[in-house]
């Protein structure tokens, strides 16, 4: 067997693209889209009728150029998604627009708008996992969405204390990002890491231990892989989302692939338990450079290319 073979024999396999091509050749278990993926998704030939079909339903649906301009991006994420749950048997997460990230309410609005147009497509809401940045605002709408049945992948996760108030807040899935954390670290000590010192597989393993030693209920899925060897670090993890290149390098290797976390041992180690509230997370956001930087980037990058997209669907509209 592969690597890749082995790791899905251990975790759950998720890919993080918008290609819907390239998720046909690994066979994952879920897929993940945000408006970066989508962004060059929507600018590939194959999908060419995916983008005219959300123009037209826009044109139809609205009829202010902003509205027409807006519900496209949205109609073009579900179509994007409802594609891809064609050919994975699991779940599709589809974002919420960054530009919500301290908005609860607004991003409330949005994700059950999401989740109505998943409906129209005949696509049950259990189907996908609405995605949400991890700010405090974020987490609150999360909360109030999963007791209404509305399942949540809490996104650009830097901090432990994000990791801990998504669970507390009965949040369905995380996703700690690994890649821009060894990012980050390695431009600021000026210095690269092995993937077992590495402080984005470090953070993914404290997060996925706790969870699994204080039985919480939310899904653990690394995301954000900067090499095959981070991934293999994680084996174990609930999920991992993997880029397509990742994929093939671990489908390339017919190497032994070791499990490196697993609930047994979460279970045999030591921890105390922590709790956040709006000013410890806030302050332990503020204590946590790397975190700060990172979650600010995250959101400005996902809102760049919505913009773009947005800017490519209002020259189509016009």
């Amino acid at each position: 067997m592969n690597k890749l073979d082995q790791l899905k024999d251990m975790t759950t396999v998720v890919a993080d693209t918008g290609d819907i091509n390239a998720i046909k050749q690994y066979h994952p278990q879920d897929a993940t889209t945000n408006p970066s993926l989508l962004l060059k998704a929507a600018q590939m030939a194959n999908y060419k009728h995916l983008v005219d079909e959300a123009i037209q339903w826009a044109k139809t649906n609205a009829h202010k150029p902003e509205e027409q301009v807006e519900l496209a991006a949205d109609k073009l994420a579900v179509n994007f998604g409802a594609e891809i749950l064609k050919i994975i048997p699991g779940r599709v997460s589809t974002e919420v627009p960054a530009k919500l990230s301290f908005d609860t309410r607004h991003s409330i609005d949005k994700a059950k708008h999401l989740i109505a147009m998943y409906k129209n497509a005949g696509i049950d809401k259990d189907r996908i996992l609405v995605k949400i940045a991890a700010t405090w605002e974020g987490i609150r709408a999360a909360e109030a969405l999963e007791q209404e049945g509305i399942h949540c992948n809490l996104t650009l996760m830097f901090n432990f204390a994000q990791a801990v108030a998504c669970a507390e807040a009965g949040v369905t899935l995380i996703s700690p990002f690994v890649g821009r954390i060894y990012d980050w670290y390695t431009k600021h000590n000026n210095r690269d890491y092995e993937p077992n010192e590495d402080p984005g597989v470090l953070s993914v393993r404290r997060i996925y231990n706790y969870f699994r030693h204080f039985d919480y209920d939310t899904i653990v899925m690394g995301a954000s892989f900067r090499s095959a060897g981070q991934v293999e670090a994680l084996a174990g993890c609930d999920y991992l989302t993997i880029s397509p290149d990742l994929l093939q390098a671990l489908q390339d290797d017919a190497g032994e692939l070791k499990q490196c976390l697993s609930e047994t041992e979460a279970k045999s180690q030591h921890l105390d338990r922590f709790g956040f509230d709006e000013k410890t997370f806030r302050w332990s956001m503020n204590e946590d450079a790397m975190a700060t930087e990172k979650l600010a980037e995250g959101i400005r990058r996902f809102h760049e290319d919505a913009l773009k997209l947005e800017q490519m669907l209002k020259k189509m509209l016009s």
